[in-house]
């Protein structure tokens, strides 16, 4: 049996696919809650469903199940500091705190963002140190911009793909 990869050399290997960067919000018993996330992609597109990956500790995960409903919120590269307020231990009311967001299809809706898709919970299943919830679509947003890209433990827009990749920690190159 093959040694266990080393979970840094794992991270930093993934670090290595570009990503959009998503908010996910949802409406637990003490009111709105939400979360930084790039594990989210599109299932399918009949019926349409959305998976978002939790993790266990996740505060947003509590919300979600109180709900059974999630939105995902597609970043605009506008939206840098929004993406760093909902990646934050703040407490999940003071997130919310002075931004532009309305109760829209049973959760909270960011305004700003590139689109957002509610759904509701179809599935939420084992993934390690995650929960992976399949939601479907129930109704969605749009808007026009450009996305804020997460790539190599850094936010990007994509007018910076010209520029050289963020810093990265030699420890974790390995040999």
């Amino acid at each position: 049996m093959a040694d266990p990869l080393d979970p840094a050399a794992f991270r930093d290997a993934c670090s290595r696919f570009a990503t959009g960067v998503c908010v996910v919000t949802a409406r637990g018993p003490e009111g709105p809650s939400g979360m930084t996330a790039n594990a989210v992609s599109s299932l399918s597109l009949v019926p349409p469903l959305m998976v978002v990956c939790f993790a266990l500790t996740a505060r947003t995960l509590a919300a979600v199940r109180h709900s059974g409903r999630f939105a995902v919120h597609f970043l605009s590269h506008e939206q840098e500091d929004v993406a760093g307020r909902f990646a934050s231990k703040l407490p999940e009311a003071e997130k919310f705190d002075g931004l532009d967001w309305e109760e829209r299809d049973g959760v909270p809706a960011l305004d700003g963002c590139l689109a957002g898709i509610a759904c509701e919970v179809r599935d939420l299943l084992p993934g390690g140190d995650h929960v992976i919830g399949v939601g479907e679509a129930t109704s969605l947003w749009r808007e026009d911009g450009e996305p804020l890209v997460f790539y190599r433990g850094g936010y990007w827009s994509l007018s910076d793909r010209e520029a050289a990749p963020p810093e990265v920690d030699e420890a974790l190159e390995g040999p």
